[in-house]
């Protein structure tokens, strides 16, 4: 008898993940957060309640063989997000029972095979939500409420004795701080490089003339490498803060915030140029011309008309620079800038794993919120114009 595959992708995320499930470590126990932990296996974990996780795993081998059609596809996102929750509750489950055996020293953390069991649940619940339906908005949400009961788990203090969750707890102070650096930096580099992006793209689409040379000098300093353009700028500000004291007394100096954000802008200057640019061609010439016949000016042409049709594409770049500053921010702590990438650098001197993830994973976060946001602002201006 021969089964047929009717959804590939599925079955081919639920091979990975039963490969990672069961030859992988689910966890890892380790004396303290700077020895190496013992690995802890899946199927010594699997008695009693947790016998459960096995349920959304057969539900999707099933799925695996039906049609993708959009029942199916919410019967996939249910069982992604239970095998999501059931692995976040294992993983919380097993860390308190190895904490009240060992001490207060010893850390839990996810093995390999946990994380790719939570990642591989995530990429099946995404690709059943892009098969449920074509709004945007609406896979947004659903994605939400595949992981909101995964959170509600993290709220619940269900998982406060794994390593990375004491960490936090550890520094909580310092991860407030970094969070709002790391925002501040974000903040700081939108504004500027909308107030120059933007007027260089409008001067970019009504004169080829200045076309050529202003990609030509964003390219460049778009082949620049960060780490070198941030060292570039540290003379230059140093120099201009010794010699206006003004500066100097609102925090611009050689290291710190100031060039990061000098740099992080400029980085951002090409994709919002090209997107300003890309988003006004794309209006068509029948629509302006319209649009004069209707005795319109200029202004009110670019306003009214250029503006409006031009958004969407102008949004999504936009929406590159921000995910591209929050993860180009990280960098910026080697200059004193702050932010998460202080607390990753530090994990890193210090060898601590768990210190870089607590720096890492909410960088990841930020930037898929970020992403979503403008995602978000795209479909309704999609929905508003139907």
């Amino acid at each position: 008898m021969i089964i047929a595959v009717k959804n590939r992708v599925l079955l081919t995320l639920l091979i990975l993940l039963l490969l990672a499930a069961f030859g992988l470590p689910f966890l890892s126990y380790a004396p303290n957060r700077l020895l190496s932990g013992k690995p802890i296996s899946l199927i010594s974990l699997l008695h009693g309640p947790a016998l459960w996780l096995l349920a959304p795993m057969l539900v999707l081998a099933a799925l695996s063989l039906l049609a993708p059609n959009r029942r199916n596809a919410l019967l996939t996102a249910l069982a992604a997000s239970a095998l999501l929750t059931l692995a976040f509750w294992l993983s919380g489950h097993a860390a308190q029972q190895l904490a009240q055996d060992g001490s207060k020293l010893a850390r839990t953390s996810w093995g390999s095979g946990c994380w790719l069991i939570l990642a591989l649940s995530l990429l099946m619940a995404a690709d059943a939500m892009t098969r449920l339906t074509a709004s945007h908005l609406w896979r947004i949400l659903g994605n939400l409420l595949v992981v909101l009961p995964a959170v509600a788990l993290l709220f619940g203090h269900q998982l406060d004795q794994l390593s990375l969750l004491k960490e936090y707890y550890n520094r909580q102070d310092v991860f407030d701080a970094a969070l709002l650096q790391h925002l501040t930096i974000l903040l700081a580099t939108l504004v500027p490089a909308l107030l120059i992006g933007v007027p260089l793209g409008v001067l970019c689409f009504r004169s080829r003339r200045w076309q050529t040379p202003i990609f030509s000098t964003l390219n460049i300093i778009q082949t620049v490498p960060s780490i070198a353009l941030f060292g570039l700028l540290i003379a230059p500000l140093a120099g201009l803060a010794t010699a206006v004291p003004w500066l100097a007394e609102h925090g611009v100096s050689g290291i710190g915030m100031a060039p990061a954000i000098v740099a992080l802008v400029l980085y951002a200057l090409l994709p919002l140029v090209r997107s300003v640019v890309a988003g006004l061609q794309s209006v068509p010439a029948s629509v302006i011309e319209s649009a004069r016949g209707m005795g319109l000016t200029r202004g009110q042409i670019f306003f009214r008309v250029q503006l409006p049709l031009a958004l969407p594409l102008f949004l999504t770049g936009v929406r590159i620079l921000a995910v591209q500053t929050v993860g180009m921010a990280v960098v910026a702590a080697l200059i004193g800038a702050g932010g998460f990438g202080a607390i990753v650098f530090q994990g890193l001197l210090s060898s601590a794993l768990d210190l870089v993830l607590l720096g890492v994973i909410p960088v990841i976060v930020m930037a898929v919120i970020v992403d979503s946001l403008f995602k978000f602002m795209v479909s309704l201006l999609e929905v508003s114009r139907r």
